[in-house]
């Protein structure tokens, strides 16, 4: 017998490559032979449990990235009553008001450039009148792990601490760490006793950034002559070179939150 046209490596051909199946959710289908005896599942059944993997990955995506900014905002030390504060949320219904935000947006959206120029921003006005709302409106914008949200209060003592024999940082340290920072919001200025020593802290970090171009926005409740008496004549020298002076000259926002919660 001449066997010369047979390949012994050619596998056989499976006995039937289709067959019909009955699934008990979805009713009849065409079963395809995928390797030998393994036939494939229900085409639907597949698709439901694909859908049901990719949700489940959505979620977990979803999870992740709500944490990793969580995290971020902790990291930037953003107060959680301004949490969620957008510049479409404030109530910008004056002139003066559309004028603040505009400032506000403007150096969020067009950070890079003012970062080059170590640009600063002084938001200047009464208590209440969402200084601190646009503040954390840009760092949360910027939202990364290298923004700093901090009172002036708490940076000198975080400088002071420094001083202690058991301290676990040096006031270097700290200071380097405030200097490189890529945007420091500093609030409350003029809230503290205005000493020698707490306008040298001041002057430190303010001069320390602007040797290094970095952005930096202050917050005070001080008009000009207020605040340039709290921070001294080198600090607001160097201010009056890189800073925009922002006016929030209005009342209140929180008598007329308070009447409509």
């Amino acid at each position: 017998m001449d066997h010369s046209s047979e390949n012994p490596m050619k596998p056989a051909a499976p006995a039937m490559a289709e067959r019909q199946a009955v699934c008990p959710e979805h009713g009849d289908f065409v079963s395809r032979n995928i390797f030998g005896r393994i036939w494939s599942k229900c085409p639907a059944c597949a698709e439901s449990a694909r859908a049901a993997e990719e949700a489940v990955e959505r979620e977990a995506a979803r999870v992740a990235a709500q944490r990793r900014h969580r995290a971020m905002i902790d990291a930037a030390c953003i107060p959680a009553r301004f949490v969620g504060c957008t510049f479409d949320s404030f109530i910008a219904d004056t002139d003066a008001k559309r004028h603040a935000v505009t400032v506000a947006r403007d150096f969020a959206e067009n950070f890079d450039d003012h970062a080059r120029r170590g640009a600063a921003l002084i938001f200047a006005g009464k208590p209440g009148t969402g200084k601190s709302h646009l503040a954390g409106a840009i760092l949360q914008a910027l939202l990364s792990p290298n923004v700093r949200y901090v009172t002036c209060m708490d940076m000198v003592r975080a400088v002071r601490e420094t001083w202690r024999r058991d301290s676990e940082r040096s006031e270097v340290q700290v200071l380097r760490y405030l200097q490189m920072l890529d945007l420091l919001v500093i609030d409350e200025i003029g809230m503290q006793y205005g000493t020698d020593g707490e306008q040298n802290i001041l002057f430190d970090v303010l001069d320390r950034r602007y040797r290094e171009v970095k952005p930096v926005i202050l917050l005070t409740n001080q008009d000009k002559e207020g605040f340039k008496g709290f921070v001294g004549e080198r600090t607001y020298d160097r201010l009056r070179e890189t800073s925009r002076w922002v006016p929030f000259d209005w009342e209140s926002f929180r008598p007329t939150a308070r009447r409509t919660a």
